[in-house]
């Protein structure tokens, strides 16, 4: 079977910026105090869960939230559409497990994970593949396990063309809490807290973090 269009796209893309994508943004989370204080308390959540609590961030990128969370103290690994940005995760974060991968097919058995972050990765998948996306994280999750989704609030996609000087071009789908909410729920995650922040420096819209959990029973 041949891979849908919006996957070669997307790969594509980001083995394009790789390299720039990750200069421009490797140390962005010193600048982001909601973003870090979420991350802590999904860690804390994890950890509470289950004391050896397996996690993966799914659509890792170079590793800049999976090492965060390595640094917080979870046993985490990375998955990445690219290959090239796995590389590079690989070099920002010697010992911490990176490969490739798509969020439709993840290198997990069924359960193995008590914590999984989507840290703005689900927004390249077109929404009537989504709930196929959210079946698989509730898949790989354990029951308590926990699910934390980050992505921008709004209804109109957003296209970039050619970032950094590169000869390519993807759409960002924005997002409605709403919605994920709804996905996560028919997928049998039902979500325990959601924020919504205004922008801050170059962003346009406000953004979006949803925390689900697998019921234990």
């Amino acid at each position: 079977m041949s891979e849908p269009e919006f996957l070669t796209a997307t790969r594509a893309f980001y083995d394009a910026i790789a390299t720039d994508y990750t200069d421009r943004f490797r140390d962005a989370m010193d600048s982001m105090p909601t973003d870090r204080a979420i991350l802590a308390l999904f860690a804390d959540l994890v950890r509470a869960e289950r004391a050896d609590a397996r996690t993966a961030e799914l659509g890792c990128g170079p590793g800049r939230v999976t090492g965060h969370l390595h640094r917080l103290g979870l046993d985490v690994c990375g998955i990445d559409l690219s290959p090239r940005m796995v590389e590079l995760a690989r070099e920002a974060c010697p010992g911490v497990p990176f490969s490739v991968g798509t969020l439709f097919d993840l290198p997990f058995r069924d359960g193995e994970l008590t914590g999984a972050v989507a840290w703005y990765s689900i927004i390249h998948t077109p929404a009537e593949r989504l709930p196929e996306v959210f079946a698989e994280f509730a898949r790989v999750l354990a029951p308590g396990g926990y699910l934390l989704l980050a992505f921008q609030v709004g209804d109109e996609p957003l296209r970039l063309d050619q970032p950094f000087g590169h000869p390519v071009s993807l759409d960002f789908r924005r997002l409605r809490p709403e919605r994920v909410e709804e996905l996560a729920r028919e997928a049998g995650l039902p979500v325990t807290s959601r924020t919504v922040r205004e922008p801050d420096g170059e962003e346009k819209t406000q953004q979006a973090y949803v925390l689900a959990r697998k019921p234990k029973a």
